[in-house]
């Protein structure tokens, strides 16, 4: 798979990888009720499409010219120093290929500016902790609050980045 920038023809399938993921991830932990209510709301056209225009960021895909395999969205925060990893998701069919291994170098790439790279993680999703960790982020704290507006908890990784 490449890795190149999400366009508008991309949503769908990468609204559909992202519920597929999300369910297969997080139905454990939540239940499949909250992920359904989670990704109607974070994961709609209307929301990802937003993201495309959004200053300071960076949506990518990893296609293989059939199908999206994952996906990742990262913004500067209110210091251009420090980017936000909003999402990174693989879909579980195409999981430990390097693929999320790619999304984030291409991230890290697409801010040369900056200088930390944050991400909160779901602590239940110790897939998600191992992928960070082994890729040098370091714990940083924690949040009531994943993603602002959630109330979920999360836990805060930080890598040091450029």
């Amino acid at each position: 798979m490449f890795v190149r920038t999400a366009g508008e023809r991309d949503l769908a399938a990468v609204r559909a990888l992202l519920v597929e993921t999300w369910h297969a991830t997080y139905d454990s932990i939540y239940g499949a009720a909250k992920v359904t209510e989670i990704t109607d709301e974070w994961h709609s056209i209307a929301s990802l499409k937003a993201r495309l225009t959004r200053p300071n960021s960076e949506f990518l895909v990893a296609d293989d010219g059939k199908r999206i395999g994952g996906m990742a969205f990262a913004a500067a925060t209110t210091d251009a120093k420090i980017i936000m990893l909003n999402q990174l998701y693989v879909h579980p069919a195409c999981q430990r290929q390097g693929i999320g291994q790619a999304l984030l170098e291409e991230v890290e790439a697409s801010f040369p500016e900056a200088r930390t790279l944050r991400v909160e993680v779901e602590e239940a999703n110790a897939q998600a902790v191992a992928f960070y960790r082994s890729n040098g982020f370091l714990p940083a704290g924690n949040t009531a609050d994943c993603g602002g507006g959630s109330g979920l908890p999360a836990l805060i990784f930080e890598k040091t980045i450029g």
